[in-house]
């Protein structure tokens, strides 16, 4: 009988399944999605409740809904049994957190609090505990606390626990009714199997868990109030599950939920970036890091210590691979950062162009920068159209172009572009070396690493090093459903080590961009020049970036109160 692994990723705004064969790392044909019904709540609850500003909330009922519709129909549409099916991993956007009554139950599903914002689910681009996050930021800095330089010497308003110190103070009988505050692929795990862990993923990178030091101390919260002092032990006490570790087995719910036997082996959750790395590492090592480039890039590195990497988001053993440490970094602005110019700077005569070549404006000035010379531009870009995520972790800083003349051309900054994001992708290799982490091996999974040659060509030649470009399209629900592997274990036809089950399962591409040693030199010239800029207006020596947000906002309120009185004038 065939042994098959079902892999599931949970995204921003859908959910999809995969089915592979632990035995041959075959993906099955079909893929499942399913998009959720409320989608991203900004503006207002169901009930036609408004939201603040910076909300971003989820209905988990969603997240059942998916689950129940794309596992039957994995497993129908690929010709599979749910006897052959022997493990099922599920990867979750984190941080992304809602809160819970013992049983379970998420507190938003009662009538107490269906109109309740901070019963909801808290999705990881949600804002709304912006200040909390600098309070805790402001106290750590003050006690010296360890965590903070593990998290790039900033806590996150993206991160769990300054959203539960929000509901702490803001919502007192909420916070008191909660039985606990769980990741949702954590209380997907629970609603599958009954069983209630944290997985070290997520615990790690957004609960500021350490696997030796474990929570930041009591008296750490009871500074902040000493009301909260207790918040870890009253609200984050499941225990922590390795990933890859099996969190139990489907019980009777998860298989009404799924249509999968009950039995089947369940593994702890992943937060969906993170579970990319299994599913993209054949031969585990030290040194190597995948980027997921998207709209955004992160940069997951393994290593085998735990060093403080300056800007680095999270250090953490059992954080990508069971066994490794797992370090992440990240761009804020990536592939939107090429589609600001593709949408608003590009002339109509090039729209005309690419439409008479049958090509989208992407590939159109793809085709064009390729044929431009390392250098040849005159330009140099600073890639922080949307901040900056690592090295400096600022979302104050802005974009920037140097070179722009009256001869410059479209493809020429598109070009320009594409190498910030190049540099700014050493910058955060550079670091980790200089902070003792090597960095021997580049990956990349997502959209751009499979679309476009001339990007990848040109971040080989910039980071001087191969880029081998993965296989799957789904590289992060392939990711689970290695990790869920080793769940089921070589007994159910399974794997017992990470290495076993990646060598088998984790799948890349023959395609692999070669660094071209003469466009490397130059690369390094224009480099020292980016370095240049990036430590002058991103480490104090211009406030120039700072200052013109300030001077923006200031005139956004000025023109509203102005706007506001001549409606009443009229």
């Amino acid at each position: 009988m065939a042994h098959y692994i079902i892999g599931v990723d949970y995204g921003t705004l859908s959910g999809r399944a995969i089915i592979v064969d632990a035995e041959t790392g075959r993906e099955l044909p079909k893929v499942c999605d399913f998009n959720y019904p409320h989608g991203v709540m900004k503006k207002e609850l169901p009930s036609g409740k408004a939201l603040p500003v910076d909300y971003a909330l989820q209905d988990p009922q969603d997240y059942l809904l998916t689950l129940s519709n794309i596992v039957p129909e994995a497993m129908k549409e690929n010709g599979v049994t749910p006897e052959e099916v022997i493990a099922i991993g599920i990867d979750f956007t984190a941080c992304t957190v809602l809160p819970v009554d013992r049983e379970g139950t998420p507190l938003c599903f009662t009538g107490k609090y269906r109109d309740d914002p901070m019963a909801y689910v808290q999705l990881w681009q949600h804002h709304g505990a912006q200040e909390e996050a600098d309070a805790m930021t402001r106290l750590a800095e003050q006690r010296g606390e360890p965590f903070l330089a593990r998290i790039g010497g900033k806590v996150s308003s993206e991160s769990l626990l300054p959203r539960l110190y929000k509901i702490f103070k803001d919502d007192p009988e909420l916070y008191r009714d909660m039985d606990e505050y769980l990741e949702a692929g954590d209380w997907l795990v629970e609603q599958l199997t009954g069983n209630r862990f944290r997985n070290s993923c997520d615990a790690a990178c957004k609960s500021f868990w350490h696997d030796k030091d474990g929570f930041p101390p009591k008296d750490f919260f009871a500074a902040l109030d000493p009301g909260f002092e207790n918040v870890v032990a009253d609200k984050l006490r499941a225990p922590i599950l390795r990933i890859g570790e099996k969190a139990g087995e489907i019980n009777e719910n998860g298989a009404r939920l799924t249509g999968l036997k009950p039995g089947t082996a369940v593994s702890a959750a992943i937060a969906d970036g993170h579970a990319s790395v299994a599913g993209t590492l054949k031969d585990v090592s030290e040194g190597q890091m995948v980027m997921i480039m998207g709209t955004s890039c992160a940069h997951f590195l393994v290593g085998t210590e735990d060093k403080i990497v300056p800007g680095c988001f999270s250090v953490a053993v059992d954080s990508v691979l069971p066994g490794y440490y797992g370090y992440e970094c990240g761009q804020s602005g990536f592939g939107d950062h090429y589609a600001w110019f593709v949408d608003h700077c590009v002339p109509e005569e090039y729209s005309q162009m690419a439409r008479a070549k049958g090509m989208n404006l992407h590939q159109y000035l793809t085709e064009k920068c390729a044929s431009l010379f390392p250098g040849e531009s005159g330009l140099l870009a600073l890639d922080w159209w949307n901040g900056n995520r690592s090295v400096l972790n600022d979302s104050n800083l802005t974009g920037l172009m140097v070179g722009l003349n009256l001869t410059t051309k479209p493809e020429e900054v598109y070009r320009a572009l594409i190498e910030a994001t190049a540099y700014g992708t050493r910058k955060i290799i550079d670091t980790f070396e200089e902070s003792g982490v090597p960095v021997k091996r580049i990956y990349a999974t997502g959209g751009i690493s499979q679309k476009n040659a001339v990007a990848m060509q040109i971040f080989a030649d910039i980071t001087k090093r191969p880029i081998q470009i993965a296989g799957s399209k789904n590289s992060g629900a392939l990711g689970a459903a290695v990790l869920a592997s080793l769940a089921a274990g070589p007994e159910k036809g399974g794997y017992a080590r990470i290495e076993d089950a990646t060598r088998v399962m984790a799948n890349l591409t023959e395609s692999e961009y070669l660094p071209n040693s003469e466009n490397a030199a130059i690369y390094d010239e224009l480099y020292r020049i980016y370095s240049e800029l990036h430590d002058m207006f991103g480490r104090g020596g211009s406030i120039a970036m700072p200052e013109l947000k300030r001077i923006q906002k200031q005139a956004i309120v000025q023109k509203a109160a102005l706007n506001l009185s001549e409606q009443f004038e009229l």
